[in-house]
């Protein structure tokens, strides 16, 4: 029966992300830097408003695109925080960001068009791009600081082109765009005519200045992805929200609606507090993650990995010296297995980062500090 499914199904994968922190979980007392998740709790006052949900029987079906308070208190958070101006027919919650990027990814793309995706790049895209039998095409950052390129962009747009993926702060690299370099990307975008489905979940944890979306200067062509899993510490709670034009709004709910109906009662009102009382939640963990990157990052140059500073989010993609000669999953599952640190091979990302890792610096402080030292000791060997 196996070979009745689907056969764009049975040639995906499972994320290379989960295989590797599922290969070494085994390990006894291996501390690991895998999975990008927060390790701060979610804020008080958010947990109580999804308990008094509970305690009101705020349990059945909301509207498809979500609660009117919740949208409401979605505009005016996201126009405050960004300047993007998204009325209510504007946005649609969804089952976290992952549901987001699947339906925006089910409206606009038909077989055959092409994706364009900046690589090193999070897998969870391109499995979904392969679903609706497009095409991935992914262009080469590791030459230019992870960043992508007007000009690189440019050279890779074809009469296929329907999207380019934007992820910034960036899962694996953390780095971000500035202003100049997204005015020079809108004005590919706008010329050509493609979407842009700007990924933005990291947002809150940018460490140096405000971010900037990219969706007020080109409005009309692009899907803006958020959500609260990193920001508010809420990734059980599985809240995101798409946001576009109400051209576009308008398809992807109805593909939202036959995947999933709606987002979970509970969860929605939680999000509001979030939104309404929760501003600045994100504040203490966006400090501690920066002060987490600088510790961590001269450790790792210490040890003669090099590094692109990371501009947000929490991990760092590190190259490996040039005398090591292993792939990077060799080298990743040696670490596991002899200093019981768990990284993530870079070849889970791209063949690009084949000769990297990734580190999510979302531990505890006392965590990375023995991590590091065990890391340390473990390179010895190499020097």
């Amino acid at each position: 029966m196996q070979k009745k499914i689907r056969q764009s199904v049975r040639e995906i994968e499972i994320s290379g992300i989960r295989k590797f922190n599922n290969h070494v979980a085994g390990i006894p007392d291996i501390i690991r830097l895998t999975l990008g998740e927060p390790d701060f709790p979610t804020p008080e006052h958010v947990k109580q408003a999804g308990i008094d949900a509970i305690n009101n029987d705020f349990t059945n079906y909301t509207p498809n695109a979500g609660t009117p308070s919740l949208l409401e208190a979605a505009s005016d958070y996201f126009y405050d925080k960004y300047n993007l101006s998204y009325s209510t027919k504007e946005i649609i919650v969804t089952v976290g960001a992952t549901e987001a990027i699947s339906v925006a990814l089910q409206t606009i793309l038909e077989a055959d068009d092409e994706v364009l995706l900046p690589d090193p790049i999070y897998p969870g895209y391109e499995p979904l791009i392969h679903l609706m039998d497009a095409k991935a095409v992914k262009i080469d950052t590791t030459e230019t600081a992870f960043k992508l390129t007007a000009e690189d962009l440019r050279a890779a747009i074809t009469p296929k082109t329907k999207a380019l993926i934007l992820p910034y702060p960036s899962n694996p690299t953390g780095v971000t765009l500035t202003i100049d370099e997204l005015r020079e990307i809108a004005d590919v975008v706008r010329e050509t005519g493609i979407f842009v489905v700007a990924d933005e979940i990291y947002s809150e944890l940018t460490f140096f200045g405000t971010h900037v979306s990219i969706a007020p200067m080109i409005r009309e062509q692009t899907i803006v992805i958020n959500g609260l899993s990193k920001s508010h510490a809420m990734i059980g709670w599985r809240i995101g929200f798409l946001m576009a034009p109400e051209a576009i709004t308008s398809q992807m709910l109805k593909v939202h609606q036959y995947s999933v109906t709606c987002a979970s009662s509970i969860s929605q009102k939680a999000a509001e507090e979030a939104l309404h009382n929760g501003k600045d939640d994100a504040v203490q963990m966006r400090t501690e993650y920066n002060t987490r990157a600088g510790f961590v990052q001269e450790r790792l140059i210490k040890m003669g990995f090099s590094i692109v500073e990371p501009d947000g989010a929490f991990y760092f993609f590190a190259k490996l010296p040039d005398h090591i000669s292993q792939n990077s999953f060799d080298w990743a599952t040696e670490l596991a297995e002899e200093a019981k640190v768990a990284v993530v091979p870079g070849s889970a990302f791209s063949e690009k980062g084949d000769r990297y890792f990734r580190l999510s610096f979302a531990a505890s402080f006392s965590q990375l500090a023995e991590a590091m030292q065990r890391m340390a000791t473990f390179m010895e060997k190499y020097a």
